[in-house]
């Protein structure tokens, strides 16, 4: 019975320990991380200092100013 306990305990732990979620950034559009894939772009910084990576077509288009 202890065994399943310190089983149960572990896996618990494991669970929040494992990498691969990451703060979500730019209106949930966009991951903080140290390095951005491929497909990413960085178009904002993070509040804990990481790049805001975000797929290009989710970054706003720059729209030329009318005079």
């Amino acid at each position: 019975m202890k065994l399943l306990l310190l089983t149960l305990a572990a896996l618990l732990l494991l669970s929040q320990l494992t990498p691969g979620d990451a703060l979500r950034c730019w209106n949930l559009r966009g991951k903080c991380r140290h390095r951005c894939s491929r497909k990413e772009k960085v178009y904002v910084y993070c509040t804990n200092g990481n790049m805001c990576c975000v797929k290009p077509k989710y970054q706003p288009k720059n729209k030329p100013w009318l005079l």
